[in-house]
Order: C-alpha cells, then sequence, then structure tokens
C-alpha cells in the first residue's frame, strides 16, 4: 500500500471524510507504475489486496466500478458503509489466498 494521501471520499465504499490512501488499479508489480490510481480508505485498501492478487487486479479488477461489482467486495463494503469513518476494521486475508502461498 502507498502513503497516505489525505482525507476525503473513498472512492469505493464512499464514506467521509476518511483518511486516504492511494492505489494503483493496475498494481505496479504488474507494469501499473503509470497507471490510473484511485484514492481509498485504509479498510478498503486492505480489504482488496486481502481478497485478489495483483494478477487478478490487473487483468480483473482494474477500474472502481468492476471493484464495486465483485460479489466479496459488495458484501464488505455494505457492512463498512454502515461503519464509522474512523473505523479500521481487523482485516484477514482471504483464505483462497492464504493457499496459494
Amino acid at each position: 500500500m502507498d502513503n497516505t494521501v489525505e482525507k476525503g471520499t473513498c472512492e469505493l465504499c464512499r464514506r467521509e471524510p476518511v483518511e486516504l490512501t492511494l492505489h494503483h488499479l493496475i498494481p505496479k508489480e504488474e507494469g501499473g507504475r503509470f497507471s490510473e490510481t484511485a484514492n481509498l480508505c485504509v479498510p478498503c485498501h486492505k480489504q482488496i489486496h486481502f481478497l485478489y492478487t495483483n494478477s487478478e487486479l490487473a487483468s480483473l479488477y482494474y477500474t472502481i466500478e468492476k471493484l464495486r461489482d465483485t460479489p466479496e467486495l459488495k458484501k464488505f463494503l455494505k457492512w463498512l458503509r454502515k461503519q464509522p469513518a474512523s473505523a479500521l476494521p481487523r482485516m484477514k486475508k482471504s483464505n483462497r489466498l492464504k493457499r496459494r502461498r
């Protein structure tokens, strides 16, 4: 995850005001160093990387809309929107990704 950008509205969960981080929509490791970015809150940024590999992010989920439409994130976003903007929930790596390592 990159450094904190500022406070504002998360482009994924739309909570505000939250501390934002810069997320490369195509991960830098997959050639996205100079590609588009999105300002995401810390929980959304962590959840994305806990659910999907960099390869999956680059090939399947390279826009906010594509991320927002995934079943796993829909459930998470519905829950997160009910949390206060100051909440920093504990995150767990998906079992699917744990098995790959």
